[in-house]
């Protein structure tokens, strides 16, 4: 089946300014409970597509706005839209969301007792609920009983990519959605995701039975993330820069991703020793202490978690600031779909990814092992090239997903800080010679000893101490060797045998620098400095002068903001909400920039629908207004 896609353009020409009265009519619904005036690109056309009962297929990155594509059309359908979801924490989050927009939403799950679910099925039945949340495995024991009692208004099967094996999150019990177009033939379905192939996206249009669907594939161009890459670092260093970064952003929550359990823990530990709040999650914890963790990130009751990948699928959270990746991620969608959860209201975030040499050896023993071998090791491939990168990492990502962009972002890392590179040759022979010496026995940890001239128990057993090049390199510190040899690794001067204890073997590249035929170009280490803690003192003048004015304010705009939070979390604890359902942070920077001082002014503050505006106007303006008159 051909696809028909429907690109975002990437400089998006305007052809017509007609308005139909369904294009007034969406916009009105728009605004009234999303408090929006205008769509997001794809968006508009994506529920146009729905209303006119045709099937959608939808990728949109994270934070992209995939839920309107078919939480608006539920509202201007008649009957009720039926939301497939893989999560309760996920289906939890985005009810407590409508409801907080004066939409009425439920969800049907294990969470809830007896009683709560018949009343949701009696009110599905009378016509009160426009949208049902449920997950696979009950969906399918409600399709002869409730599903065919009320009018079901369409099908959203949302994360899609978990009913494909060639899916990064591949979940057998969607492989039975297939039973709904056996079903309900006339009921439109829409399937959305954030990452999937080609190979996928045909995958979730065959599985689903999907009848000529409309293929949308938005920008996955988030231009609010900051993208940065660490490369080499040891435990020490990762542990000092994580505590700088999260002192970079004080009171911003944000996600730790850990490779392993053991990581999550012993990162939480070293964090809350220094003061920080924080919390983890992984599978090896009971349900009930995961949720937990889950609830306390969610309200803001502490500001980080370290978390494996088992988290954050279910997370809608809109002001998380920040992710780190403490190990390299399997695989550029797993590694977009993290960081995305970020800064997913439109705010600047800040991404950190940190990878070492036993990252790539670990990674690449998990693919080796796996059932699809050669897809995981390409996948692991193509994640490497982009923390090796030397070029506009924003493009490395963009191409990964099918679109061209042919400038810098000018804001990566490496936008920022271009990669100066220097003759390494000898760097390398020396490496290579050790590796050679040592029979191509020897694993990297290894070799940096014998590079450094490090007597061990292990080193004089396998009689390394003996080598020519024992101590060669002693001269470069151990940890700028594990980054040269890191960067041999992608330049492919050797290769680890996976199958033979990690052990080092030279190739045919590696044999030419190694014997003079060529010269090896490596990166300059740069390392970050300690900042001069004695600040100039300058006399004012008229630039000084100028900042201290933007300085006076930024103070005042950050008073009032504090201001506001502090009544936005007391409304949320009264509700049973999170802050961010409320009221969402960047919905508090408009607030502190606009200052309305009546409650129509208000709910023209972009994010705030009439039913937000009624509940919750009166309380805020009269907030600002007291501060105004106090200034």
């Amino acid at each position: 089946m051909p696809e028909e896609n429907f690109h975002l353009p990437l400089h998006p020409i305007y052809v017509s300014l007609q308005v139909t009265e369904s294009d007034l009519s969406m916009l009105q619904t728009l605004k009234t409970y999303f408090g929006y005036d205008s769509f997001r690109p794809l968006q508009q056309e994506i529920i146009a597509n729905v209303l006119a009962r045709r099937d959608t297929l939808v990728l949109m990155p994270t934070g992209g706005g995939k839920s309107i594509c078919y939480q608006l059309p539920a509202l201007l359908m008649e009957g009720t839209a039926v939301v497939v979801s893989p999560l309760i924490s996920l289906m939890k989050d985005q009810v407590e969301a409508l409801r907080a927009n004066g939409i009425p939403a439920a969800t049907l799950n294990s969470g809830n007792s007896e009683m709560e679910n018949a009343a949701i099925r009696k009110d599905c039945l009378q016509g009160r609920i426009k949208l049902l949340y449920i997950s696979p495995e009950r969906l399918l024991g409600e399709t002869n009983f409730l599903l065919k009692d009320i009018n079901v208004s369409l099908f959203a099967i949302d994360e899609a990519h978990c009913i494909s094996q060639w899916g990064h999150d591949f979940r057998p019990e969607y492989t039975q959605l297939s039973v709904l177009r056996q079903e309900f033939p006339r009921i439109p379905m829409i399937a959305l995701t954030a990452t999937a192939d080609k190979i996928t996206r045909q995958d979730i249009q065959e599985q689903l039975h999907l009848k000529d669907p409309r293929v949308f594939i938005s920008s996955f161009d988030r231009p609010n993330l900051n993208l940065a890459v660490k490369r080499g670092y040891q435990q020490k260093e990762k542990m000092s820069t994580i505590l700088k970064f999260i002192g970079e952003h004080k009171d911003q929550c944000g996600i730790i991703y850990c490779m392993s359990r053991n990581n999550t823990e012993r990162v939480a530990a070293t964090l809350q020793r220094h003061g920080i709040s924080v919390t983890v999650y992984h599978a090896g914890l009971s349900p009930a202490a995961r949720d937990r963790a889950q609830e306390d990130f969610i309200n803001d009751r502490v500001q980080v978690v370290c978390a494996t990948i088992a988290f954050g699928m279910g997370i809608d959270k809109s002001n998380v600031r920040w992710v780190i990746h403490y190990n390299l991620p399997k695989s550029i969608e797993n590694f977009y779909q993290e960081i995305g959860r970020a800064g997913r209201d439109g705010l600047e975030s800040d991404t950190l990814l940190f990878y070492s040499m036993s990252d790539i050896i670990l990674l690449s023993k998990f693919a080796d092992e796996s059932s699809q071998r050669e897809i995981n090791k390409d996948k692991l491939h193509r994640m490497q090239q982009y923390a090796e990168a030397d070029i506009c990492r924003r493009r490395i990502l963009l191409n990964y997903f099918g679109e061209n962009r042919e400038y810098d972002c000018g804001h990566c890392d490496v936008c920022l800080n271009p990669p100066q590179r220097f003759d390494g040759t000898i760097l390398v022979q020396k490496a290579l010679s050790a590796i050679v010496r040592a029979d191509q026995r020897i694993s990297t940890r290894l070799l940096v000893d014998v590079l450094r001239g490090t007597f061990t128990q292990e080193i004089i057993e396998n009689g390394f101490d003996r080598l020519k090049t024992f101590g060669a390199g002693r001269d470069v510190p151990a940890r700028d060797w594990q980054d040269y040899l890191l960067q041999m690794l992608q330049l492919g001067y050797f290769e680890i045998a996976y199958n033979e204890s990690n052990h080092l073997k030279m190739t045919e590249s590696g044999r030419k620098v190694l014997f003079g035929q060529e010269k090896a170009m490596l990166v300059v280490i740069k390392r970050e400095q300690p900042k001069d803690k004695k600040a100039k003192q300058t006399k004012p003048g008229k630039e000084t002068g100028r900042l201290l004015l933007q300085s006076e304010a930024m103070q005042e705009a950050e008073d009032l903001y504090e201001v506001l939070r502090a009544h936005r979390k007391k409304l949320a604890d009264e509700q049973g909400y999170p802050a961010y359902i409320v009221l969402s942070d960047k919905v508090l920077h408009l607030l502190c920039s606009i200052r309305p001082t009546t409650v129509k002014e208000f709910g023209q503050i972009s994010g705030i629908g009439d039913f937000k505006k009624e509940k919750y106007g009166k309380s805020f303006v009269a907030l600002i207004n007291q501060y105004l008159k106090g200034k």
